[in-house]
């Protein structure tokens, strides 16, 4: 399964890491951010993966 969410469609990112003295011979390195992913039952008794964010407003409504 991929990391994504299933209701707004968050995915990973590439980041850049901040370092103090940044030159040629000392290159940032990158790396790859992945969403907050967790397992929501749906009303229609499905279950999928979604952030937490939309996690959050699904219980607001409800």
């Amino acid at each position: 399964m991929a990391k994504e969410c299933a209701i707004c469609g968050k995915k990973s990112i590439m980041a850049g890491q901040r370092k103090k003295l940044m030159s040629r011979y000392n290159p940032t390195p990158k790396k790859r951010k992945y969403p907050n992913l967790q397992w929501v039952s749906l009303l229609s008794n499905k279950r999928v993966k979604a952030c937490t964010k939309c996690r959050r407003t699904m219980t607001k409504r409800t």
